[in-house]
Formats: structure tokens, sequence, C-alpha cells
């Protein structure tokens, strides 16, 4: 269904919403709302838990009133629906009257499924599916968000705002709105999504931490000294440090031939950082990697111990990181 359905697709019919994620389930219920306050300003809006539907309710919440026979209606925790009341349900759903929408959502799972199998063979049911968005895919429906805008992202650019922004579907998406309105008609690119979002103290840890353990001294130092002066606390970077530390380790450790998936898995990363964590160990041994860890957990200690100046001891860190790498 489009993000934004006309009033002939959900009028006389029924949108089955399934699925875990509930942004998108959300937005769905929205849309379909939308579509009908944009047929009529003057339509009538009903909401019920499954739990609570009757043939009787039902029938009250989709007949027409004295001021608009235009009507939405939603009913949600559809996996709740009472055993004595799918019936009723099913026979609307099989003959929906013309002037209501009517919005079904389920939340996932098996509970209901029967009920499901049996609304998915009926003409007047469509289903919008819900399903939940790996860490891989971010990166996709971030560039999806875009392009609903009219606008277009550069892989990277999309990749990076991910990792500034998290993966929260609805903060990314205000996120895609925000870069789309404020550079309207351009290109995003990395350095535009860095001038709104690079300022994360996350994404800045990381990016030191990135740089140490690639071997990039004087980019990592550069990296640092801009993520403390913008604040970032200095126990977040040694977070990161520890944490591109395991993740190394875990990859020499992991057997040969696994896939993206699988790594990712076990690396405790999103999937499009594993080529990353890839490249970085090419030029790691199991030694460096111990000392390196040897050298996070010192430096944790000095910091969080008040270090007289928590700044040196992260430079230390850093070229101390980036000097353990084996140089074959």
């Amino acid at each position: 269904m489009a993000r934004t359905p006309s009033a002939a697709q959900v009028l006389g019919h029924v949108v089955l919403v399934t699925g875990k994620e509930e942004y998108l389930s959300s937005r769905t219920v929205v849309s379909v709302r939308d579509a009908v306050r944009v047929h009529d300003a003057d339509a009538e809006f009903a909401e019920s838990p499954a739990s609570d539907l009757t043939l009787a309710s039902l029938g009250e919440m989709s007949a027409p009133s004295l001021f608009s026979s235009i009507r939405c209606v939603t009913v949600r925790g559809l996996e709740d629906l009472p055993d004595e009341s799918v019936d009723g349900l099913l026979a609307y759903c099989a003959d929906p009257v013309d002037d209501v929408a009517l919005v079904l959502v389920h939340s996932g799972g098996a509970k209901g499924s029967g009920v499901l199998a049996k609304l998915r063979k009926l003409p007047a049911v469509t289903e919008v599916k819900s399903e939940e968005i790996r860490a891989s895919e971010m990166p996709g429906f971030v560039t999806s968000e875009v392009a609903t805008h009219g606008a277009k992202i550069d892989s990277d650019a999309a990749t990076f705002l991910v990792q500034a922004v998290g993966t929260d579907l609805r903060s990314l998406a205000a996120a895609a709105d925000q870069l789309t309105n404020d550079f309207h008609g351009e290109q995003l690119t990395v350095e535009k999504v860095q001038r709104y979002f690079g300022g994360r103290a996350e994404a800045k840890s990381f990016t030191v931490a990135d740089a140490a353990f690639a071997g990039k001294r004087a980019l990592a130092l550069e990296e640092l000294r801009w993520a403390l002066d913008s604040g970032t606390a200095a126990v977040l970077v040694t977070s990161a440090m520890a944490a591109s530390a395991r993740s190394l380790a875990r990859y020499l450790g992991s057997p040969r031939g696994a896939r993206d998936g699988d790594l990712a898995r076990d690396l405790g990363v999103p999937p499009w950082k594993v080529r990353t964590v890839r490249d970085q160990s090419r030029s790691w041994s199991p030694d460096g990697i111990a000392a390196a860890v040897r050298a996070v957990a010192v430096a944790d200690a000095d910091i969080k111990g008040q270090a007289h100046d928590a700044s040196y001891t992260l430079e230390r860190l850093v070229l101390t990181v980036a000097g353990l790498r084996d140089p074959r």
C-alpha cells in the first residue's frame, strides 16, 4: 500500500496491519486515517481494543451518524480477539460497509494466527506487513525514507546517519525529513549529514576507535581532539575502544567462511560494519589485540580514577593502540 493511500483503497475495504515493528504499524494506521480525512473532513473516527470487540460494538462503530456516513474504525491487538467474536468479524470483513475504512492491527507472533489466515483469504482485505527491520537493512530504510520526500541520499551518507542517530525508526524517519527539508532538491552526502548529526557523541567515539585500530594515528588524534572539544565524555571513547577490541578479537576467533549476518551477531556489530572489522583484522594478531585490551582497561581505570588529564590519557591510548598493529 502506498504511504498515503487513496480513499477508494480504504473505504469499503479492510486494511490488515501485521508485524512487530510498532512504528511502521502506527504509520500505516495514520495513513489510512489521513486518506479518509482528505476524502471527507467531517468523517468520524472510532477505535477499540480487539479484546473488547463484539459484533454489536463493531456495528455501532461502523454505523453512520447524524453528522457523517464516512467512518474510519481501528481495532488494535487483533491477537486478543475473543473466540466468540471471530465469526462476526470475519462475516463483516467478507462484506464490509462501503463508507467505512476498517483497520485491524495485529502486533505479530503466533497468537491469533488462525484468524489472520482466514482474513487473508478475503478479497476485501489488504495486508500491510510491519516486519522488524534488521540492522543491515537500516541504511536501506533511510534511503527509502529520503525517496518518499522526492530526494536521494548517498549510500555512505545513509550508513553514517544510522551510525549517528541509531536504529530507532522514528528517529531515523525524523532525521530524513529534516535533511530533505533543509537541503531541498539536493543529493544528500556524508558532509551534509555530518553537518547535522556528526556531533552525536557515540558516533564520534567510534570514529576515534576506527581510526586508531586502523593505525591512522594523525586522523585518530584529530578526531579525538574534535570529540573532546565538542563535549564527548572520555568514558565514551574508552568504551568505543573496548568495543572495537572485542569485535576484532571475536572476528579473529570466528570460523572461516562465516556469513556476514552470522558474524555481525557474534561480533555484536551491525552487519554493515563487518567489512570494517574484517579490513582491520588483517593487521592484527591475537597478541596485539590482547595488548590493546589491556591498554584500554588501564586508560579506562585512570579516567574513572579522576586522572589529572583525561585528554592526555586518551591521546596516549590512541597512539598505543595504533602502534600495536602488525605491519605485515
